[in-house]
């Protein structure tokens, strides 16, 4: 008996360090994240075949715990997006290779089934910041000219990015900083409120003042807003809708990164709007965007009930484009517009867009009866996302995408365990609806 406890507790231990070193590879390059997520994937099949699953030997089972709407939206998304591979225009190795790219969906659910219980989750957690703290200081090492060995973006001296682009790196740290502002009453000992409250401070400040991902300023301007929001008495929670605007106004004046992005997008925009081709050719972000996300909404009115189906954007693009401008920009295989709503809206009809919007409803619809500052973690890392597939392709692009199914995972693991559960795997206990 005491060789099986023993044994038990190995597999155990083993099952934890995977979760934690999934949760760190989030804040590497993407060869860690593929590495960690097969590995997840692995280790969670074989717990749930009950290889490493089966603990009754010792007089206790496990059932995991899920997140109820979220898990059921997980796997109606893959279901709709494997059956529209009967109708897509994509070729077979393009069409399996984007449905394989939503896969990584399915980590959200596989996170909260690792995690058996509060420690589990707040030991997980620990290591995803412990990654994004790294990720930060190394990003400020650049900004101030010091070595960083390690950084492999080819924008590490330039833009001060250490593994991934500006963009994602704005957009991860933005989030980042939202979750340590809400979680800052769990970090543990004497200093730890202060110290969660500097990790935020000192993500927040490199995005706006360091970085120069439009989307990341967005993405922070629009959590800072919600988190002021919520320290707001109610009567005065209208005010809302004029804070993303007002720090707008005070970053633009106060980071000359902010406001020297806000005037090229200003200029680009008003170029495409003048010249559609001429903007093209000269390559500006803005008008490339606004380029691919017109020829989106042109495929989406030719069928909009069911779509192009599974990986069709980039076929349906170049197709649209040679018929309107046979000279024009033509894009490679598993492309995307840089906007997860209109490019879901191409491969599924207006149903595909609906689809979305239910999926991240369903995990706004988990966070309702969780401990407060979890459900205001949760919906922050939510509107993040909602905010950065505005303008980015941000679930079905690598290493963002991941980053966006780790921490929703995490988060939503935490909601599961709540500090007054008495059981490592019981049901989530209802507390204040933070929204």
């Amino acid at each position: 008996m005491t060789a099986i406890k023993q044994t038990t507790k190995n597999i155990l231990t083993v099952r934890l360090y995977i979760v934690c070193a999934v949760a760190t590879t989030v804040g590497l390059s993407m060869a860690w994240i593929s590495i960690g997520k097969f590995v997840l994937f692995i280790s969670a099949l074989t717990l749930l075949t009950g290889r490493m699953f089966n603990v009754t030997s010792l007089g206790t089972s496990y059932t995991p715990n899920l997140p109820r709407y979220t898990t059921h939206a997980v796997l109606i998304v893959l279901t709709v997006f494997g059956i529209s591979l009967l109708w897509t225009t994509a070729q077979p190795n393009e069409s399996l290779g984007s449905l394989a790219k939503y896969g990584k969906l399915l980590t959200i659910i596989l996170l909260t089934c690792m995690l058996r219980n509060r420690q589990e989750v707040l030991f997980a957690l620990t290591a995803f910041i412990a990654a994004q703290i790294f990720l930060v200081l190394s990003s400020w090492m650049l900004y101030f000219g010091m070595p960083v060995p390690w950084a492999t973006s080819r924008m590490a001296t330039s833009q001060f990015a250490v593994f991934s682009t500006y963009l994602d790196q704005a957009i991860m740290s933005s989030t980042a900083a939202a979750v340590c502002w809400h979680l800052r009453s769990l970090a543990p000992g004497r200093y730890g409120r202060f110290i969660a409250i500097s990790i935020a401070l000192l993500c927040l400040f490199n995005v706006l003042f360091v970085l120069i991902g439009r989307s990341g300023h967005i993405v922070a301007i629009a959590l800072l807003s919600l988190a002021v929001m919520w320290e707001l008495p109610r009567r005065f929670r209208w005010l809302v809708v004029t804070l993303p605007l007002i720090f707008l106004l005070i970053f633009s004046a106060l980071s000359q990164k902010v406001q020297s992005r806000i005037e090229m997008v200003k200029n680009e925009v008003a170029a495409f709007s003048i010249d559609e081709d001429t903007n093209l050719s000269s390559g500006t972000s803005s008008g490339i965007r606004l380029h691919f996300w017109h020829r989106s909404v042109q495929s989406i009115e030719e069928s909009p009930l069911v779509g192009s189906g599974v990986g069709s954007w980039s076929n349906e693009y170049n197709r649209l484009e040679k018929k309107t401008n046979p000279k024009g920009l033509m894009v490679g295989e598993r492309g995307n517009p840089h906007q997860e709503y209109l490019m879901w809206g191409v491969k599924l009809g207006v149903p595909g867009i609906l689809l979305l919007l239910a999926l991240m409803m369903s995990v706004m619809k988990d966070t309702l009866s969780m401990e407060t500052h979890t459900a205001r973690a949760t919906q922050s890392c939510l509107l993040a996302l909602a905010v950065a597939c505005l303008f980015n392709s941000s679930l079905y692009d690598a290493q963002i995408g991941d980053f966006f199914c780790v921490v929703l995972g995490l988060l939503l693991a935490l909601g599961l365990h709540p500090q007054n559960s008495m059981r490592p795997a019981g049901p989530s206990t209802k507390s204040n609806n933070p929204a």
